[in-house]
């Protein structure tokens, strides 16, 4: 029997699944491998899905045509928007998520998509045939399995997360072992450096899960969600979304005693004990590494946070640890309310391979093996959302090439996928790169409420984005018009608003005023000026929140877009993935090898390579007659 498709995805953790996706949804056959069927779109850390920028993405997955969103709806335990006491360009949501149903649904949606095969087997080795065709040297012809099989394809995507030569680490024990004791992934790695890929050594971890029946939560403070907010996807009903269970999530704080155990056994820790190799996540360290590095803090904040709804283990944000086992239960049992807590699975740190990122394009294809993508903690990032955000656009990506079609690239200025992609292969990574709102410069114009806006017109050019996502799309954007339309052209009287504004402790109108104009002041909202609106129609929430933050932040916006203008047409100048940047005169021998290594697709993201100065830019351009 031949063994045979067009798209491999290796891999079905967040990146896999959104790969496998996009790549069927666009009607090219796909076959997806996983070391266990069990283990699809796991969460072998915290059981939430988004959180600051990462709801971003999120929303950006959905309107590209993606799944994350959707399935996370499905399994809210707890809803709450991040950053309120901020611009709305920062606000950002995170569910707490029901880690075992999310599991279930996503492997469910994988089953029943056509073009889609799902098989249970581990990829060991990488084919690739020489290849004449400028610029790649190879190109990638198929996959072979550890049980032998030999899948010929034409596009492959990995997506291998923690798997790769991963090492669990606790206290003084260490073994080779995927996350959530599962197995590693032994071949992959070997065959990939005999492509010429180049791997890191990263590093996280995980805290321990604790029985809920053994914690005292009279002692913990309560952390309630939201009421009132909007799901993820374009696709939840929001009238069955809004009857869910708004589960609680609770906070603790660790104390002097806390601190004492962990400083008195650090040297016991992975960590610390010269053991672990791999850098971990800057922004997500064990409890110990909070200690050193902030031994000011008498306290630091912990979450508990329910798994599920049909389990008994709690997990506690911000206590992930390489400690031992009993040291565990000391520092676990030294918290208020934890006295007699009991462990259900332990803390532990892994360390896997992956590769350097600036091995890639802003495609996310390998730039010396055609046909070769990679997507996820492989490209060195940290996070579910980070990894479905990537593996959505390396399988779209993926179904595109093997029908001869344009790339899809996101720019910095028109999403945070973008801007986290473009970050990896210009920039790369010595840590598990996060995504966090402040790395973005566009960020006034990358709200979560507008991602359809952004990114829904160029999922449909790509084939992702269904007639029906389209035209809801297409009717929530004519509402929003519709609506800044009204607010902008309907007047209060001078009287009228001077009452209402004196009311609320402000100075009298000198005129009469537009809806509008009310909105765009400082304290004031769409519901605050409710009583004046009183021909204010009946809209979707999500109209609202567009078509009212449109109109608050309209100056800022026009601003941030005249900014992007000025630089949309040095940004978007293509650069020949050919070009000798070593013999081109006048550019400094640092900017010339950091261009050969990393080969923009752009003057911009050229400009963004560290050790790329302003003047060599201008040589560059220069040389290739562009002005």
């Amino acid at each position: 029997m031949e063994l045979k498709t067009q798209v491999v995805v290796v891999g079905a953790g967040h990146a896999g699944v959104e790969a496998a996706l996009a790549s069927a949804r666009m009607g090219v056959d796909t076959v997806l491998f996983t070391m266990s069927l069990d283990s699809i779109a796991n969460m072998p850390c915290n059981p939430s899905i988004g959180g600051t920028a990462k709801g971003h993405l999120v929303y950006e997955i959905d309107a590209l045509g993606g799944e994350m969103g959707r399935s996370a709806d499905l399994v809210t335990l707890q809803s709450r928007t991040l950053n309120l006491g901020k611009g709305a360009a920062v606000h950002s949501k995170r569910v707490q998520a029901d880690r075992r149903k999310y599991q279930q649904i996503m492997k469910s949606v994988l089953e029943k998509t056509a073009n889609l095969r799902l098989i249970q087997a581990e990829i060991t080795e990488i084919i690739t045939e020489d290849n004449a065709e400028s610029p790649y040297s190879k190109r990638v012809v198929g996959v072979k399995t550890s049980l032998g099989e030999m899948w010929s394809c034409e596009a492959a995507v990995i997506c291998g997360g923690t798997f790769l030569n991963g090492r669990i680490f606790v206290g003084d024990v260490n073994y080779p072992a995927g996350p959530d004791g599962l197995l590693d992934a032994k071949g992959l790695s070997d065959s990939l450096l005999a492509n010429g890929i180049k791997l890191m050594r990263f590093k996280t971890g995980t805290p321990a899960r604790v029985k809920k029946s053994t914690i005292d939560f009279s002692q913990l403070e309560v952390q309630e969600g939201e009421n009132d907010f909007l799901p993820y996807s374009w696709r939840t009903d929001l009238s069955e979304f809004e009857k869910r269970t708004n589960v609680p999530c609770h906070i603790v704080y660790t104390n002097e005693k806390t601190h004492k155990i962990i400083r008195d056994n650090i040297h016991r820790s992975a960590m610390y004990s010269g053991q672990i190799h791999g850098t971990g996540p800057r922004y997500c360290p064990s409890i110990e590494d909070k200690l050193v590095r902030f031994a000011d803090k008498e306290r630091h904040q912990l979450f508990v946070e329910p798994v599920g709804e049909n389990t008994e283990e709690m997990y506690i944000q911000g206590f992930s640890t390489s400690l031992p086992t009993d040291v565990q239960y000391e520092m676990l049992r030294s918290l208020k309310g934890f006295e007699n807590a009991e462990i259900m699975r332990y803390a532990y740190a892994i360390e896997y391979d992956c590769i350097d990122p600036t091995q890639l394009y802003a495609t996310l294809e390998f730039k010396e093996i055609s046909g070769l993508y990679g997507a996820g903690q492989f490209n060195g990032t940290s996070g579910y959302e980070e990894a479905a955000a990537q593996g959505l656009i390396a399988g779209m990506n993926a179904a595109l090439k093997t029908n001869g079609k344009e790339p899809v690239i996101l720019n910095r200025s028109e999403s945070y996928i973008g801007t986290l992609i473009d970050d990896l292969t210009t920039k790369g990574t010595n840590e598990p790169y996060r995504m966090m709102t402040s790395r973005s410069e566009y960020r006034l114009l990358l709200r979560q409420d507008n991602a359809d806006e952004r990114l829904t017109p160029i999922g449909r050019r790509a084939g992702l984005v269904s007639d029906e996502q389209y035209a809801k799309f297409i009717a929530k954007k004519d509402e929003t018009a519709k609506e800044k339309e009204r607010l902008e052209t309907t007047y209060i009287s001078k009287e009228k608003a001077t009452d209402f504004l004196v009311n609320k402790g402000q100075d009298p109108a000198k005129s009469g005023v537009s809806l509008a104009d009310l909105i765009r002041r400082p304290g004031f909202d769409y519901d605050l000026i409710s009583e004046l609106d009183v021909d204010r129609p009946l809209l979707p929430k999500d109209v609202i929140l567009t078509a009212s933050t449109d109109i608050k932040y309209a100056g800022y916006v026009k601003r941030q877009l005249a900014e992007v203008k000025k630089y949309e047409k040095i940004e978007s100048k293509p650069l020949p993935r050919d070009l000798d940047y070593l013999n081109i005169k006048g550019l400094r021998i640092e900017a010339a090898q950091k261009l050969d290594k990393i080969r923009p697709l752009t003057v911009g993201q050229a400009s963004r390579i560290s050790g790329v100065n302003p003047a060599d830019i201008s040589v560059l351009l220069i040389y290739l007659g562009i002005k």
